[in-house]
């Protein structure tokens, strides 16, 4: 028996007359060619001898054939653990020893990848999916989400941000994320034509935009890319999605000066928490500016403070989440592990936040990540935006560095703006903070940059920045 996601998306393809997914590299599917090559593989698989709820590995190229593979799986009764193409060997061994998985598809081509098929473990009864973090703060996690939940949360969403049958949604998000994942099913769910991006180029970027693009998703490293690489007009865009990393105010306003006639919904939430747990809608966007909107449908959150008690409006305390579309749980880990993430049923995100007066939520920072110089507490994210209100900055990405005698200096990149005019240095843009912030929170060290330093998930990284020290 397969679970309930199976159910909706095969019939969501089969609703769809036209051609309903195509990829930049030319290749496109109707619903009902996505919904047969899903039959032919689900057939396969049971053949294989798939058990219930087992893991199979799906070879991710975003290609409109990954969608049929995922649909496959799920209507064999099996588990989708996407992987990327370009995934280096030694991430596929690890992948397959802690999934124990016997089977791999890329697209139509089934492979048998292992002997005998793995233990059943219990987070994985009526799961549709195993998505892996990145491993920032340590071994990447496999993420278990259910079927009921992430269908439910799909069903949220469409509530939310109301894709229609006329958008054409650009998606440069790869289905190995869970943003990715739920952006192109919302897309299905409306009939909506959905163009799977393979790879990020600003010539790609600007016919899409200027022809065909009514939705765009993506996240704000590749966000500033586009407008770095001049991506043009973009005539037809209505709406934007974006979220995995911090927007900011001052790309924000750039984006709506780029493209004023698309409302931008700024999401935030974690793969744990099935995604999207805050929405800063295009309504309030301006005077929500720097926030992470509100609670999305059906999430409940608390602000808790280092000594364990609820902080009050205007003091930082962790962002504690609370949703029924949340994880099933961690693959394979002990149970005290996954108990471990929450705290009376609501998951700690490790992110810092406190409560703004207009009832909107504001990110401080990541607990892990909040600098200690000179035994001040100093928020990168502070930093950042500061350094991207100066008219010469495009980006700014800052990180706390091992220091012998501060404890943590303050590192930060830089990325000018293109053109002759942008002529900041380093002593200039200190000069300039000094007028702003308190002298402790100056940058020790500002280096330049053509680009943020990325992360393996194409996220701006301040993992990096520590990294490119000396």
């Amino acid at each position: 028996m397969s679970g309930r996601l199976a159910g909706l998306l095969h019939g969501w393809l089969l609703a769809s007359p036209s051609y309903i997914a195509e990829a930049t590299s030319g290749a496109s599917f109707a619903g009902s060619e996505i919904a047969a090559l899903a039959e032919r593989t689900a057939a396969a698989l049971r053949a294989g001898g798939l058990e219930r709820d087992e893991p199979v590995h799906v070879t991710i190229a975003n290609r409109p054939g990954d969608i049929g593979a995922i649909l496959g799986v799920w209507l064999a009764g099996g588990v989708v653990v996407p992987v990327h193409q370009s995934a280096a060997a030694v991430t596929v061994a690890a992948l397959t020893a802690a999934t124990g998985a016997r089977f791999r598809l890329d697209e139509a081509e089934l492979a048998r990848i292992g002997g005998a098929a793995p233990p059943a473990r219990p987070e994985l009864a009526g799961a549709a999916l195993i998505i892996f973090t990145s491993g920032t703060t340590g071994a990447p996690k496999g993420v278990v989400l259910g079927h009921d939940a992430l269908a439910g949360k799909i069903e949220a969403l469409d509530r939310l941000i109301g894709f229609t049958r006329d958008d054409v949604v650009a998606l440069p998000l790869q289905l190995i994320f869970i943003f990715g994942v739920w952006a192109s099913l919302l897309a299905i769910r409306a009939g909506a034509r959905l163009v799977l991006v393979q790879k990020l180029t600003t010539p790609t970027m600007t016919r899409l935009l200027a022809e065909e693009a009514t939705v765009l998703g993506a996240v704000p490293s590749m966000i500033r890319s586009l407008l770095a690489g001049d991506a043009g007009p973009a005539p037809r865009l209505r709406t934007i999605l974006t979220g995995g990393e911090v927007l900011g105010p001052a790309l924000g306003e750039r984006l709506a000066d780029a493209w004023p006639g698309a409302g931008v919904f700024d999401l935030y939430g974690l793969t744990e928490t099935g995604s999207c747990d805050f929405v800063l809608a295009p309504a309030a966007s301006r005077e929500g500016a720097g926030s992470i909107g509100v609670p999305t449908e059906g999430v409940d959150y608390r602000l808790i403070r280092d000594d364990g008690l609820e902080a009050a409006a205007g003091e930082t305390g962790e962002l504690r989440i609370r949703t029924p579309f949340g994880m099933n749980g961690y693959l394979g880990a002990p149970p005290d592990l996954t108990a471990q993430a929450f705290a009376d049923g609501f998951f700690r995100t490790g992110d810092l936040a406190r409560l703004r007066a207009d009832g909107r939520v504001e990110l401080v920072g990541r607990s892990k990540e909040i600098i200690s110089r000179g035994g001040n507490k100093i928020s990168p994210l502070e930093i950042e935006n500061m350094l991207c209100a100066h008219a010469d900055v495009a980006a700014a990405l800052c990180a706390g560095v091992p220091d012998e005698r501060l404890g943590e200096a303050i590192h930060a990149v830089v990325v000018l703006k293109r053109g002759a005019a942008a002529t900041a240095t380093a002593d200039d843009l200190r000069t300039w903070a000094a007028q702003r912030i308190e002298r402790f929170k100056i940058p020790d060290v500002i280096a330049f940059a053509d680009a943020l330093p990325l992360g393996a998930t194409g996220k701006a990284s301040r993992a990096a920045i520590r990294a490119m020290r000396g």
